[in-house]
């Protein structure tokens, strides 16, 4: 997950930088290590959130059209709903 990712990033960092301040190889190489790792476990959440995102965006959308069409307003409104709902994920997991 994002937060997991972050939180061994940030962990990883901190023992990085123990292990400058401390001369141990052992603790630079290992934070280093976790790092790498949460930032790589970081990065697979934000993609894939963003990918979901996409997919309730375009099958709210084809809801919305569908529904508007036939008349169908309830269609209309919950595929109105997914889109956003979508839209937002997209937002809150794009890439900086």
């Amino acid at each position: 997950s994002k937060t997991t990712g972050q939180f061994h990033s940030m962990k990883g960092s901190a023992k990085e930088t123990l292990g400058n301040l401390t001369g141990s190889q052992s603790w630079t190489q290992s934070g280093k290590q976790e790092h790498t790792a949460g930032e790589t476990e970081y990065n697979a959440a934000q993609a894939k959130g963003y990918a979901e995102g996409t997919k309730d965006r375009i099958g709210g959308r084809k809801d919305a059209v569908v529904g508007a069409v036939t008349g169908d307003r309830q269609q209309e409104t919950t595929g109105n709903v997914r889109r956003d709902k979508g839209e937002a994920q997209q937002n809150w997991n794009r890439p900086q």
